[in-house]
């Protein structure tokens, strides 16, 4: 495989053993690579396309990672499909849809192709750019805060079930935050552990008011494609992602929020419904990008 878009086309040919794909489109998209879609397909240096594109993670003859772009963005979506039912897809990339191969994986990819050397980054000599590597789990950061947010909305029903609708309570009212936004948080830890100490009960969280205000915000004025997201959900509700500078946000719109700061660090605040978030979820809804 070659770093450059000419040779990537031709390196089609050559033996890719495909271990697994993703999509990048604005409505789905690997959030270790940013905030929204644009800023995701910055950090591979492709340019922003509407229908976005696969990306195809597997290994060449040698065994090094190689992530290999295509433009059918249905090909790849078809191939995710059948494997998320257990049952057995080719994907094989045509020539002609091959953007670009770039060394390494952007994410972390747990199985190896049979009978290759084990895998590792291209040498420096087969590539034109550092190769792509997962993020760092030993520390945390936008990314990490990211995939935080996306093992939320991927096991919701065993977070929220961590979540006593009773301390959302405030001396305002039922459902009233003390700060009077209408809306309460409390700090747990990454277990969903009660945080200790008082910082951890107190109404109004001065962190998820400034989420609240930014997400407020985007209903006026619209942020980059892809920084409010919408997917399906139990019981007719939907799954609504939202994310901004240093924050993320996983809520269902008949129920509650939780979000994730990087300047607290493995910390989940949930945010209960109160009198105003049903109606920011549901704007936000509306504004946000739905999977085709």
């Amino acid at each position: 495989m070659a770093g450059t878009d000419e040779e990537a086309v031709a390196a089609a040919d050559d033996a890719l053993y495909v271990l697994t794909a993703v999509l990048l489109t604005p409505a789905k998209f690997p959030s270790v690579l940013g905030d929204d879609y644009p800023e995701a397909c910055a950090a591979l240096g492709l340019p922003p396309l509407a229908d976005g594109y696969g990306l195809v993670l597997g290994q060449d003859d040698e065994g090094a990672r190689w992530t290999v772009v295509v433009d059918d963005v249905s090909l790849v979506a078809v191939a995710i499909a059948a494997w998320d039912c257990g049952m057995e897809h080719d994907l094989s990339p045509d020539e002609r849809t091959v953007v670009t191969a770039l060394p390494g994986w952007p994410l972390a990819v747990a199985v190896a192709a049979p009978n290759v050397p084990a895998p590792h980054d291209p040498g420096p000599d087969a590539a034109d750019r550092p190769p792509l590597s997962p993020p760092d789990a030993s520390v945390w950061g936008p990314a990490q805060r990211r995939l935080g947010a996306d093992e939320i909305a991927l096991q919701w029903a065993m977070w929220r079930e961590q979540v006593d609708d009773s301390a959302f309570a405030a001396p305002g009212g039922p459902g009233e935050a003390a700060d009077g936004t209408g809306e309460t948080a409390e700090g747990s830890t990454e277990d969903g552990g009660q945080e200790g100490g008082d910082r951890g009960r107190q109404p109004g969280h001065s962190g998820v008011r400034r989420v609240l205000a930014e997400a407020r915000a985007y209903v006026d004025s619209p942020p980059p494609l892809g920084r409010v997201r919408s997917s399906f959900a139990p019981g007719g509700a939907r799954t609504l992602r939202a994310d901004g500078p240093g924050w993320s946000l996983v809520a269902r719109t008949d129920d509650i929020a939780f979000v994730l700061l990087d300047d607290e660090p493995g910390e989940v605040l949930p945010v209960g419904r109160g009198p105003e978030l049903p109606g920011l979820l549901e704007a936000l809804d509306k504004m946000a990008v739905r999977p085709l």
